[in-house]
């Protein structure tokens, strides 16, 4: 099983676009491009989406390379998966991160979300959300307002029961 992302963070971004990516997130990149050496630049998938969007999607080569084996279970033609496809693969872009830990990010990807001098990363498990911090505090709006009609002590692991009692059963 790949590994996961965890937290959040935080980094300067120069004028060339250049950030460091935090070490915790480059080993996961690292052990998700399959051709990686420890001498070698490492591959990810930079998804940057539809006009609306203010944030990037990373991910490590092989978790975009699952993506695309699930978007081929659908059938050809369909709505669902031409969008997925375009989403995946029409609207996103190899990067590399060098070996000193930096991706240079396009100028512009840069404009599209907005980033000057600082990029917000967020761990979403199977890739990190890229925002501005203020688009990304802004963003968060939403979120605050879903968890604000739940009470105090309420334990959102409560939801993976949920899910777990909606799976079709094999028998």
């Amino acid at each position: 099983m790949a590994r996961k992302f965890r937290g959040s963070e935080e980094v300067k971004v120069d004028g060339k676009g250049r950030m460091s990516i935090p070490a915790r997130f480059r080993r996961i990149f690292e052990a998700g491009d399959p051709d990686w050496k420890p001498s070698d630049r490492t591959r990810m998938i930079v998804v940057y989406g539809p006009e609306h969007w203010k944030k990037l999607e990373f991910y490590t080569v092989e978790a975009a390379e699952r993506i695309d084996d699930e978007i081929d279970q659908l059938p050809r033609g369909s709505q669902e998966r031409i969008w997925l496809e375009t989403l995946m693969n029409g609207m996103a872009t190899e990067a590399e991160i060098d070996t000193d830990g930096r991706l240079v990010l396009p100028q512009k990807l840069r404009d599209k979300i907005g980033l000057d001098d600082g990029a917000f990363f967020t761990s979403k498990g199977d890739f990190i959300e890229v925002w501005s911090p203020a688009n990304y505090s802004e963003s968060s709006g939403s979120l605050q307002n879903f968890m604000a009609q739940f009470p105090d002590d309420f334990d959102p692991r409560s939801f993976l029961n949920a899910a777990a009692d909606q799976e079709p059963r094999e028998g």
